[in-house]
């Protein structure tokens, strides 16, 4: 019976001293360089370049109606010219409330857009762990919450890898 019990409690010691799996990975080289992210990078880079360019137009066709009413409201009575600041007032701030409009809608979208890839990344890291027998994998960032790791231990490449192979495989 005595031997039974040390036995016992020998295979716990070991269990209790087998070490654990642990590897850490970039956080930000990991994102940052995922082709999906770069891909939704570009889609809303031309986004905004377009918006740019319609915000220019715009605001040029502004200016200039600005500039002709300003020349007509010298040959107009001062109630009629009045009346025309005020619309060209109102319809400057309806311009400008619709760009910004359009400007928000769009950094919405990216923000959804970045914030959905950053969970399937992390629920990807977590799928990679669990197949990979990791207990932890440990995120690295500017803020040092991993001061040191074994390179042996970065996981970054494979994981940038294993992300990139299996976005590749969904498109």
């Amino acid at each position: 019976m005595r031997k039974g019990i040390i036995a016992v409690m020998a295979l716990i010691g070991l269990v209790g001293c087998q070490q654990q799996k642990i590897g850490f990975v970039d956080n930000s080289e990991l994102i940052n360089e995922y082709q999906e992210k770069k891909d939704i990078e570009a889609k809303y880079k031309t986004q905004i370049e377009a918006f740019q360019k319609k915000t220019d137009s715009l605001s040029k066709a502004f200016q200039l109606e600005y500039q002709k009413a300003s020349i007509d409201a010298q040959r107009m009575s001062k109630s009629k010219a009045e009346k025309l600041a005020l619309e060209l007032q109102a319809k400057g701030q309806q311009l400008q409330q619709q760009l910004q409009a359009e400007e928000q809608a769009i950094a919405k979208s990216s923000q959804t857009e970045i914030d959905s890839l950053i969970g399937k990344v992390k629920d990807f890291v977590k799928d990679y762990g669990k197949n990979n027998g990791y207990t932890y994998i440990l995120g690295s960032n500017e803020g040092g919450s991993v001061l040191y790791g074994a390179e042996a231990n970065d996981l970054t490449q494979a994981l940038l890898g294993a992300l990139n192979a299996d976005y590749k495989k969904a498109e």
